[in-house]
Formats: structure tokens, C-alpha cells, sequence
């Protein structure tokens, strides 16, 4: 069952990154994350905004975009972004599981 609302230290530790820098992409794109807010006053995401973030991580620490370029191609081609990165991670994955079955040979 997947969540309704992530907190931004959720949406870090799923990135891997710190807490202010999420905060300040959260800032730096926004029409594509637009957080709730809380009654105490912090943010909470979607399961699609996770996915935004993901996009947005994809991007500028993967593919070493600056933040104008990744927020222009984001409005541009959000899809095709999604894509590459899902297939980024799957990549990965599979990198680490070979990596383990080496180990144990």
C-alpha cells in the first residue's frame, strides 16, 4: 500500500540527498511541486511528486544538468525523463545483484 503524503525527510531519504536540498528544488520548481502543508506548517508530497523529485534528481546529479536546464526539459518532455531514469534505476539494480553474485562465486 503506498502512502498519500511523503514528509521531506521521506522524500530525502528515497533520494538520497539532504533535507535542504529538497526544500530548495522544491522552490526551485514551482509548477511542477506544489507541497501541502500541514496544520504545523511543513510540506507533504505525493507519490507523484516523489516521482518529480526523482526526475529532478536524474537530471542534475545523473545526467549533470544545471537547474535551468532540468526544470526547461522537465516542462518539455516529463515523460521521456520518467523514463530514462526508471531505466536508470533498473540498471543499477541489476549492476548490484551481478556485483553480489560475483562476490559469492
Amino acid at each position: 500500500m503506498e502512502k498519500l503524503y511523503y514528509t521531506i525527510g521521506e522524500v530525502a531519504g528515497i533520494l538520497g540527498e539532504n533535507v535542504s536540498l529538497v526544500r530548495f528544488w522544491s522552490d526551485s520548481f514551482p509548477k511542477l511541486l506544489c507541497p501541502k502543508r500541514n496544520a504545523k506548517g511543513n510540506r507533504m508530497y505525493t507519490a507523484e511528486d516523489v516521482e518529480t523529485f526523482r526526475r529532478i534528481h536524474f537530471l542534475v546529479r545523473v545526467c549533470g544538468m544545471t537547474l535551468e536546464g532540468a526544470y526547461r526539459k522537465l516542462l518539455q518532455d516529463r515523460d521521456k525523463v520518467g523514463q530514462a531514469a526508471r531505466m536508470m534505476e533498473l540498471l543499477l539494480e541489476v549492476r548490484s545483484e551481478l556485483e553480489e553474485a560475483r562476490k559469492n562465486l
